[in-house]
């Protein structure tokens, strides 16, 4: 068997492979960040593709905490009931369905990609003031942010607490806490964007503080049996903000907060870091994570070869590789790999005829 063939058991949860669906924003929500047949097709095409954990987009806890209007979000008995045949069909072909939990901090209230328009979104047109640890923007066009006073803080908490309940009520068996790529919870942890002086900024334990305790009111939520993931930001790439240093004792105050495996992809609060994109770019960051915190990884970031994913979790760099892009172009990456590396992929029986 080779190594991306072996099983993955995080808690009660046994993934059936190392290869995961990255979460990725599709824009294709209606009415209150309510997912589609979009999300089902999409969603369950890599279920059938052969990943072993499909994570859904970033979808938000609460309506400001949605990065357009057009996010899914998982605030309401309506969310889940949305939510529910996606699940169902997900895990009805063998994989794991999980929801990548999420609040866009001051990056919400934006037009979407391919929309014409570019920069926040007025409320005229749909959009909210959004909110963050201070009331900067991120960039000149994008939505100027009120700052979260003690009371916001307390709601952000509770609101991820409740989605994690809502979670597990629509069928999904893990949940990811969305920490990264300069969204609300890496606003906190980040210097370059926490210039608060209470106690939820200043020191490193003080800019930690939200996610530890968005991430401790999740595992309370979801109970002992399901697997709490949390994707990080391991390094904002610039002079002064967060390094991979940081990255490593973060990990381990958020195993202890109950986090189960510790996604590593990078960047996202800066603007202008100058990031070196290549092949597996985030890799060592996701290796030295693993390597010195002592936790179980993901590795995320330019892995398309069959063969590279295969030495990242036979080295040890990682216990999971998330694929995005590659995913997109070819749904059924995860089953054409391991036959190339020698497994038996099984095939779902409607699609026997083609082996």
């Amino acid at each position: 068997m080779t190594s991306l063939a072996q099983p993955l058991r995080l808690r009660d949860v046994t993934l059936p492979n190392r290869i995961a669906l990255a979460p990725m924003c599709q824009y294709s929500a209606e009415g209150d960040g309510l997912p589609t047949g979009w999300h089902l097709a999409h969603l369950a095409a890599r279920a059938v593709g052969g990943a072993g954990l499909i994570l859904t987009e970033a979808t938000a806890v609460v309506p400001e905490g949605r990065i357009s209007p057009r996010d899914t979000g998982l605030w309401s008995p309506a969310h889940v009931d949305a939510w529910r045949p996606i699940t169902a069909l997900i895990a009805a072909q063998g994989a794991v369905p999980a929801v990548q939990l999420a609040h866009a901090g001051f990056k919400a209230s934006t037009w979407w990609p391919f929309a014409a328009e570019r920069g926040g979104v007025a409320d005229a047109d749909g959009g909210w003031t959004p909110v963050g640890p201070g009331g900067q923007p991120f960039v000149p066009n994008y939505r100027t942010p009120a700052a979260l006073d003690q009371a916001g803080i307390d709601a952000v908490v509770a609101a991820f607490a409740q989605a994690a309940v809502y979670a597990v009520d629509a069928g999904f068996q893990a949940v990811e806490v969305h920490a990264a790529h300069g969204y609300l919870l890496h606003e906190f942890y980040s210097p370059l964007t926490n210039h608060r002086t209470d106690g939820y900024g200043g020191s490193w334990q003080g800019r930690t503080r939200l996610a530890l305790e968005v991430v401790r009111a999740v595992r309370a939520a979801v109970g002992d049996q399901t697997p709490v993931l949390v994707r990080i930001s391991a390094t904002d790439w610039t002079e002064g903000g967060w390094t991979a240093d940081d990255s490593v004792q973060f990990a381990i105050e958020l195993a202890r907060a109950g986090a189960d495996l510790i996604d590593c992809s990078s960047g996202g609060a800066d603007p202008h870091a100058q990031i070196p994109l290549g092949p597996g770019y985030q890799v060592p960051l996701s290796e030295r994570v693993r390597r010195d915190a002592v936790v179980p990884t993901g590795a995320v970031g330019l892995i398309t070869e069959p063969e590279q994913a295969e030495q990242i979790v036979a080295d040890g760099q990682a216990d999971l590789v998330l694929l995005g892009r590659e995913l997109l172009r070819d749904p059924y990456w995860p089953r054409r790999a391991l036959a190339k590396l020698g497994a038996e992929p099984h095939w779902p029986d409607q699609y026997l005829r083609a082996f």
